[in-house]
């Protein structure tokens, strides 16, 4: 199990590098999105190039970002149910939820969309509108974020058979980075500082 371990330890840098990434890009489409609505309103002017990378900036945020969000365990889930549920049921729904769904999709959407970029890059395909980009960068994000998904799968999986074989004190990759200005109370109480201390 120790380089299985080693192999999600690997994974999850990966994953963690491209999460703080993916951060700045958000911080690029606000900026691009504000600089072209201003320069719209004041000069009258705009071009489709920046309405379209608006939305490459998002689909990059969206696609490269999920395995960042499977990483830091903040994917959806029904947490008036989690809760109420030890840790090794979680951990076993988790693990039935990565195996049977989250890693065969990531396979699927892998294969179905591959053959769509790689159309789109020999044929150089551009957007239809006038002054719009070119579109293989923007396809080639689909496998590349499903494939980014599925490897944050597997070390999902690894994580949690560890976890089931007592090899890991936690289902999950717990969250250390955290800033004291973003800690809510149950993450203060666990660390065992009193509330009044900030």
């Amino acid at each position: 199990m120790g380089p299985l371990l080693k192999l999600a330890d690997l994974i999850d840098t990966v994953s963690l590098w491209i999460g703080k990434i993916v951060m700045w890009l958000v911080l690029a489409a606000v900026l691009i999105s504000s600089g072209n609505a201003i320069v719209r309103k004041i000069f009258d002017t705009s071009s489709n190039a920046w309405l379209e990378i608006q939305w490459y900036l998002f689909a990059a945020v969206f696609m490269l970002g999920a395995g960042y969000v499977l990483l830091k365990n903040a994917h959806v889930r029904i947490d008036f149910i989690a809760s109420r549920l030890s840790k090794r049921t979680n951990a076993i729904i988790d693990l039935a939820g990565l195996i049977v769904f989250t890693i065969p999709l990531a396979l699927i959407l892998m294969s179905l969309s591959w053959p769509l970029f790689s159309r789109a890059f020999e044929s150089g395909e551009m957007s239809a509108n006038a002054g719009g980009l070119i579109r293989w960068p923007v396809l080639l994000l689909i496998p590349v974020g499903f494939a980014i998904v599925g490897l944050q799968a597997v070390s999902e999986v690894i994580k949690r058979i560890a976890f089931l074989r007592g090899l890991r004190p936690e289902p999950f990759t717990p969250d250390h980075d955290k800033h004291d200005d973003v800690l809510v109370p149950d993450d203060i109480a666990e660390r065992g500082e009193p509330q009044g201390a900030r």
